[in-house]
């Protein structure tokens, strides 16, 4: 697991050594460089000091026991030395007029040769002398920054601290939450940095309250809902065991079973509903459905049932070109519930039309009966879970379009109801425009 506090900590302190280190070499270089300037100079004054006066071998040879280690040479004019300091120095017998940085077996020197008075007279010193000189002026500048190093590295540590506590009470209060309290996460003291975080939290809060109120609401409606049909099953069951002759027991098991397939059916729309709620998957297939090919399916699946009440069921148009994406599953269902709803209240000898297109790019689905339709008023209605319209057919769990809305709702489309040409109920149900038809023969 990645510490914020343990990363934070390791860059700044490897940041502070990696400057310091930087500092410490720029200025050596600096002190390097006004040492050279400064002891080339000296070179060239001692070398003219000896211009008007003639060489004192005692003095001379002092040069090279001072702290410098200068080495004198004198060159008569046609090449004869007459003086060297350090014998032992190994410089080549050779001067070049003016500075110059030569190599010898005891290291590298630098030299400053001038033609003074009838002589050559040259005036040497090792560079070691010089690096030595720079890393003790360096070091005795950069010492009080290395000491003054721990103080700053407990600096950082403890700012980086304090730094990351506002994210260690936002870890508390969200820890503190529980299904019970799922208030949103005060913003005033955030941090800016860490004020996405909390917004992000906070909506997921309120999606995560949303979703376990819609929970509770739909457990208390689902219980309520199953309560009248099990207590139905009870009595019936007692009737059966009752029942006096043959006859009257096989109409008390008739009833039964209708009763069974009334609550059976209720149970599936109860597990269809739930599997259709907007936060009942985090996200859809997004596979591409062809609504041309939904409705033929669901027309031929309905065919039955449509003949057996008289009913006349057809597409009355679907054009190839629209295709959503989303759950072809989910649609299926969304379309079944819309003729099963339409086949339930159009009476015998009425008509049932699906058809599905394109309008103004956006791809729909429709369903028109010739039934009595739904007034005005009741039309937002009817999408409640569990309602049903006094007039209605006896058998429904009022669940239906409760369905076809959640269904609608998680592919981002609409549902509107208004009035059948032939005066039943009309459902159209509008998805969103695609960005580009994708390619035909998902939808199944």
């Amino acid at each position: 697991m990645t510490s914020m506090r343990r990363t934070l900590l390791v860059a700044l302190l490897a940041s502070v050594a990696a400057v310091t280190l930087t500092a410490a070499l720029l200025v050596y270089r600096l002190v390097r460089g006004e040492i050279d300037a400064l002891f080339d100079d000296q070179l060239r004054q001692i070398a003219l000091a000896l211009r008007s006066q003639s060489p004192d071998r005692g003095a001379l040879a002092s040069l090279g026991r001072e702290r410098l280690e200068l080495v004198v040479q004198i060159w008569t004019p046609d090449g004869q030395r007459l003086y060297l300091s350090r014998p032992d120095a190994g410089l080549p017998d050779l001067a070049r007029l003016g500075y110059d940085t030569v190599d010898s077996p005891s290291g590298a020197w630098r030299v400053y040769a001038a033609e003074l008075s009838g002589f050559v007279v040259q005036v040497a010193q090792p560079l070691r002398v010089r690096q030595r000189l720079a890393v003790a002026a360096a070091t005795r500048t950069l010492t009080p920054v290395v000491l003054i190093l721990p103080l700053l590295a407990l600096l950082v540590w403890r700012t980086v601290g304090r730094a990351l506590l506002p994210l260690d009470r936002l870890a508390a209060a969200v820890a503190a939450r529980n299904p019970g309290t799922l208030e949103p996460i005060p913003e005033g003291a955030t941090p800016a940095e860490a004020l996405p975080l909390v917004r992000s939290l906070n909506d997921l809060l309120r999606r995560l309250e949303a979703a376990l109120s819609a929970q509770r609401a739909f457990v208390a409606d689902a219980a309520h809902e199953l309560r009248t049909p099990l207590a139905a099953l009870h009595l019936q069951v007692q009737l059966v065991e009752r029942a006096p002759d043959p006859a009257e027991r096989a109409a008390a098991l008739a009833d039964l079973r209708a009763g069974l397939d009334r609550t059976t059916h209720v149970v599936q729309q109860l597990l269809t509903l739930a599997r259709a709620e907007p936060d009942a998957a985090a996200r859809l297939a997004g596979e591409p459905v062809a609504l041309d090919e939904l409705v033929a399916q669901a027309v031929a699946d309905h065919a039955v049932l449509a003949e057996a009440r008289a009913v006349d069921l057809g597409a009355s148009a679907a054009e190839p070109g629209a295709v959503v994406r989303g759950d072809a599953a989910a649609l299926r269902t969304l379309v079944g519930n819309l003729l099963d709803n339409a086949l339930r209240h159009t009476p015998g000898g009425g008509r049932v039309d699906v058809s599905a297109g394109l309008a103004a790019g956006a791809p729909f689905l429709a369903v028109e009966d010739t039934g009595p339709g739904i007034p005005p008023a009741e039309r937002e209605r009817v999408f409640d879970r569990f309602y049903r319209r006094g007039d209605g057919p006896a058998g429904g769990a009022g669940l239906g379009l409760a369905i076809v809305k959640a269904i609608a709702d998680r592919h981002g489309a609409s549902v509107s109801l208004g009035e059948a040409p032939g005066g039943g109920l009309s459902v159209r149900v509008a998805f969103p425009a695609a960005a580009a038809p994708p390619a035909r023969g998902g939808g199944r």
